[in-house]
């Protein structure tokens, strides 16, 4: 294969390929006797490589490590796993469009676009009027969107927690310490009986180390006044400390 050759196969600009070889990356290949380059299929898997490497945010230099560490492997063990790489982007790029057609076929709401899953848990809450019910409904709009671990398997679990008819009192008691201070004799208790709410399925769910009062979990939080953020921190750790109880960690 000349260089136009492999770069199309590969997907990547010939211009990406004399990069690769100018800074090392790339061995260049042997040249026919007319001095173009003559690249082979170990070429082809070596450059399939360094794209799907670079694609997932590794810098070139990280790059350089990760081929050294192949060098010494066979070429049908490379080539099987970047054949079940393009598996799982398959999969995952078939998941996205099956995601987009239910999208597409949904009435538009105010809170969308949402996938099928939390649509589905959304419709099944009762109405209210809860300000505080409104932004968990943003906040998972937000982690539907972002990711975040979130999928059809948690909103199911969260689903009986959603209808249960006292959650309807527990948001109206968390509206109520919204122009309250953070010594408000409220706090602790309310903090307990949404802590006791959360099902069990749910805790499965949770990642290890959360849910934390970092990164997505910081910017919930920052999203509440005072006395409610005081409460949602509670929860966070009540929930974070019943995670590791149930996988057998110390608490």
């Amino acid at each position: 294969m000349r260089i136009g050759e492999i770069a199309a196969l590969v997907g990547v600009t010939s211009r990406a390929v004399r990069h690769y070889h100018h800074i090392g990356l790339l061995p260049e290949p042997a040249r026919r006797a007319n001095g173009y380059r003559a690249y082979t299929v170990r070429d082809a898997v070596l450059l399939a490589r360094i794209r799907r490497l670079t694609e997932i945010g590794l810098s070139l230099d990280e790059v350089r490590d990760v081929l050294a560490d192949d060098a010494g492997r066979e070429l049908a063990e490379v080539l099987g796993e970047l054949d079940a790489d393009l598996a799982r982007q398959e999969r995952e790029i078939r998941e996205r469009r099956e995601v987009l057609a239910a999208l597409l076929e949904a009435p538009p709401t105010s809170d969308g676009p949402l996938s099928p899953a939390l649509a589905a848990l959304l419709e099944s809450a009762p109405a209210t009027g809860s300000p505080a019910a409104a932004k968990d409904r943003e906040h998972l709009a937000l982690l539907d969107t972002a990711g975040g671990g979130a999928g059809a398997e948690l909103y199911a679990a969260l689903r009986p927690l959603a209808e249960a008819p006292g959650v309807a009192g527990l948001y109206e008691r968390l509206d109520e310490l919204a122009g309250a201070g953070m010594d408000d004799p409220r706090i602790a208790p309310l903090a307990t009986e949404l802590v006791a709410a959360v099902p069990d399925e749910v805790l499965a769910m949770i990642p290890d180390g959360e849910p934390s009062p970092t990164g997505f979990g910081r910017v919930l939080l920052e999203d509440y006044p005072p006395a409610q953020r005081e409460v949602v921190r509670r929860v966070m750790e009540a929930l974070a400390v019943r995670v590791r109880a149930t996988r057998g960690r110390s608490v």
